[in-house]
């Protein structure tokens, strides 16, 4: 299930493959990549995982998460990160992906148009879902088509 990845570096960053989670289809998870994203010196700038698969839960957690340390901020890390993960999604015939950020969360909205996202639109989360529980109440829900 799981591929090579090695492939998945630029000019500038590199994601190395941190681990590799197999999905659980009693909680409705899907197989999932982790992966620091580093510098091309291999200075660790933060990390990113992509999750194979489509269901209800990714389209409000999206195919793609990503964080990068302040230090590095404003560099489109998480954008080039997103256009490598987006090749590996491709090996794995993924059609599209969705990735989706809280409405006032203003980097990770730029990071999605930088990486050619479609904003589908912006939703209340549903009652039960598991991100209410840290507060979330809504989500930008971005489709990439690939």
């Amino acid at each position: 299930m799981f591929l090579n990845t090695d492939f998945l570096f630029d000019k500038e960053i590199r994601l190395v493959l941190e681990k590799t989670v197999d999905g659980d289809p009693e909680k409705n998870w899907v197989p999932a990549y982790h992966f620091a994203i580093c510098s091309s010196e291999g200075n660790r700038m933060g990390s990113c995982d992509l999750r194979i698969g489509h269901n209800e839960n990714l389209y409000y957690g999206g195919n793609i998460g990503y964080r990068v340390e302040e230090a590095y901020r404003g560099n489109h890390y998480a954008g080039k990160a997103c256009l490598l993960l987006f090749e590996l999604a491709r090996k794995h015939d993924l059609q599209y992906l969705i990735i989706t950020c809280n409405p006032d969360n203003a980097a990770s909205r730029k990071t999605c148009e930088y990486a050619g996202g479609k904003l589908l639109e912006i939703v209340p989360l549903p009652e039960d879902n598991d991100m209410r529980d840290a507060g979330e109440t809504e989500k930008c829900i971005y489709r990439f088509e690939l």
